[in-house]
């Protein structure tokens, strides 16, 4: 199973290259993911980062939900179009091309998050203030998310 965990701060090159550390890296199988990476524009324009082999699980499935024919052509379409297959070279960073950097508005100190089955690469200025703007929200749906397990390890205990 895939869970990718963590925040972690680096700096864009004058290249484009975008170094991606060890510790983040050693969350991910790579038999069981693959060694190389998809970068992929995903929801609000976030940059996503997933394992080979994972995104094309993601890439080969039908399109979510009940849609019309065009709006399969679309996600199919958008899928590929807006993938870029990346391998990291020997000091573990990766080229983003300048297209890529634009259309996700990516410069300077970068903050990598990790979220469960994917990294995704935010501006670290973009992250901050996302997370002001969330983290109230958060601390209600882990408190509410602790709870729930509680009780559910409560139950298991009385069977």
């Amino acid at each position: 199973m895939l869970m990718l965990t963590g925040e972690y701060e680096h700096t864009l090159d004058e290249k484009g290259r975008l170094f991606i550390s060890n510790k983040l890296r050693s969350q991910i199988d790579t038999v069981e993911h693959g060694s190389s990476f998809y970068l992929v524009l995903g929801a609000n324009g976030v940059l996503c980062l997933y394992p080979e082999k994972y995104f094309q699980q993601i890439a080969l499935a039908d399109a979510p939900g009940m849609v019309a024919p065009d709006e399969a052509v679309a996600f199919e379409r958008l899928s590929f179009a807006l993938a870029n297959k990346v391998e990291l070279d020997r000091q573990g960073r990766l080229l983003i091309n300048e297209k890529t950097r634009k259309r996700a508005n990516l410069k300077g100190t970068l903050t990598l998050v990790g979220v469960r089955d994917h990294v995704e690469v935010w501006n670290s200025e973009d992250w901050e203030k996302y997370l002001g703007d969330n983290f109230t929200q958060f601390q209600q749906q882990i408190t509410q998310a602790r709870h729930t397990v509680l009780q559910k390890q409560s139950r298991e205990i009385d069977l």
